[in-house]
């Protein structure tokens, strides 16, 4: 059996540890907003996961019926609304204020009624064009912002981001045209914007595998324009795309196999602008392992294993990390039939919390303050964060595996004790270990989950501990089953006596 020593600094120097991967969250899309069961999926991701704004392109879409037919005008042959109809996004927008969270208000896609072209994306026929008429586009933009501020008041809308597009670098994917149209649509976008109010936040570019991030700072240079906040999108295995994106590490981590490619971007882009002195925000506002619409190695716990691992080397490079995405509630190349299906989300259809969401628990139970460690058997995939908060301490040990079929095995975890604190809890991910999906083949794997089988999994489906570790004079040893991720915590003698 393999044993991992962990030897935290205990009383030397600690570092600010900012919990960067909490408040920010992705939903696939904004039509998805108006469903219930995605409000009360928001809803406990803002009690557990801290969520304080939520991301979800698509905000001027027809299904928002922003531009489409009025009702009073059915006999007319022009049935459009002389006027942009706001009722959808105004409901949204007060459902998810009322539950503590600020929407990002992302200016896409195309109405089909300012669209220059016919291209689409996704199953649910997104419009990817450019607006026929940048004057149309900035009054649309423009009444929406002013919509929002005379509705909800300037101080709410100020505490939102606005987005300007999405991954417009994929071409005829998600935007058709060239970057010198984009960053028009930006220039012009941001002036709407902005002509409202100039404190409102706006940022781009939103690119997938953070590419034209200097072009882009560039031309808002040139035109007097910073950006307030900077965007990226990374994926793991955005490297077999040949990313040319900013990037700092060994040649061999460039390449589609390795498990180190979004750390090698993340810390590629910081340098690069720490080097031209940008000073705004950096969100990383879509990132995971995988951009595979399906694959259900995403399920497991070597999901949460490379959550945890991703984390523990960049999560401070940066303002916000929202894990592409939240939830099962899906459809972009279709919407799926079983109750797991190796989809994005970290929960599922009905909201059980799968192995990646569980990570993104343990990880909020971190502290504030980062201490040093040393040990054996620590290597790029198998390694720890150490933090100190008031009279607790805490040890999070994760063990990734980047092969395809990962291997399971046991370890044996030896910590050493912090002065005058004891072992209080231990939490386990693992194959089977605070694993829904571990419950769902227990019942059988069925593709609908009938009233009890979906009581039984939601009972099972909150983070357990587990007291199964040793004391042996100044350390503590526990055994952990890997891929997979454990955290254990430390507290005064008498605190524990007092529960």
């Amino acid at each position: 059996m393999t044993i991992i020593r962990l030897s935290p600094q205990w009383e030397g120097p600690h570092t600010d540890f900012r919990h960067t991967w909490e408040g920010l969250v992705n939903v696939d899309q904004f039509r998805w907003l108006v469903r219930g069961d995605m409000q009360e999926q928001l809803a406990t991701a803002h009690r557990e996961l801290e969520a304080r704004h939520v991301r979800a392109v698509g905000m001027l879409d027809d299904e928002m019926r922003v531009l489409t037919a009025d009702p009073t005008r059915w006999r007319e042959e022009n049935k459009l609304h002389a006027e942009p109809n706001w009722q959808i996004i105004t409901m949204v927008f007060e459902r998810l204020l009322r539950l503590g969270i600020f929407p990002v208000i992302t200016t896409c896609f195309m109405p089909s009624v300012l669209a220059a072209g016919t291209l689409t994306v996704f199953e649910t026929k997104s419009r990817i064009s450019q607006p026929r008429d940048m004057a149309e586009w900035r009054r649309l933009v423009g009444g929406l912002t002013r919509h929002l501020v005379g509705h909800f008041g300037l101080d709410t809308i100020r505490q939102c981001y606005f987005e300007v597009w999405n991954e417009p670098n994929l071409t005829n994917n998600f935007f058709e045209g060239s970057q010198a149209d984009f960053f028009e649509l930006y220039r012009n976008t941001v002036g709407a914007i902005k002509e409202v109010d100039a404190s409102l936040k706006v940022g781009g570019p939103s690119t997938a595998r953070a590419e034209w991030i200097p072009e882009f700072l560039e031309f808002c240079r040139e035109h007097d324009m910073e950006p307030d906040y900077l965007i990226g999108h990374i994926y793991n295995n955005d490297s077999e795309g040949q990313a040319l994106s900013p990037f700092e590490g060994p040649q061999e981590d460039k390449i589609s196999k390795s498990p180190h490619f979004v750390a090698g971007v993340v810390r590629g882009t910081r340098a690069f602008l720490d080097s031209v002195g940008y000073k705004g925000e950096v969100h990383w506002n879509e990132w995971g392992r995988s951009w595979f619409p399906c694959e259900h190695i995403r399920e497991t716990a070597n999901e949460a294993a490379f959550v945890a691992k991703t984390m523990a080397e960049v999560s401070q490079l940066g303002d916000y990390f929202a894990y592409w995405c939240l939830s099962d509630i899906y459809d972009q190349v279709g919407y799926g039939r079983q109750a797991f299906h190796g989809n994005y989300g970290m929960v599922n259809h009905q909201g059980l919390r799968k192995p990646s969401y569980q990570a993104f628990q343990l990880l909020s139970r971190l502290g504030h303050r980062r201490v040093a460690h040393s040990g054996e058997g620590l290597d790029k995939l198998t390694n720890a964060i150490v933090t100190h908060a008031h009279d607790h301490s805490q040890v999070l040990v994760y063990a990734y595996d980047g092969d395809g079929a990962p291997v399971s095995s046991t370890r044996q975890i030896t910590v050493n004790l912090p002065p005058g604190q004891e072992p209080q809890t231990l939490f386990r991910i693992s194959e089977e270990e605070n694993n829904t999906l571990h419950d769902w083949e227990l019942e059988g794997s069925p593709t609908y989950l009938n009233p009890e089988v979906r009581q039984r999994m939601e009972e099972k489906n909150t983070l357990f501990t587990t007291p199964e570790f040793t004391i042996d004079g100044g350390t503590v040893s526990f055994l952990m089953k890997t891929p997979g991720v454990a955290l254990i915590t430390f507290g005064l003698p008498e605190m524990e006596n007092a529960k």
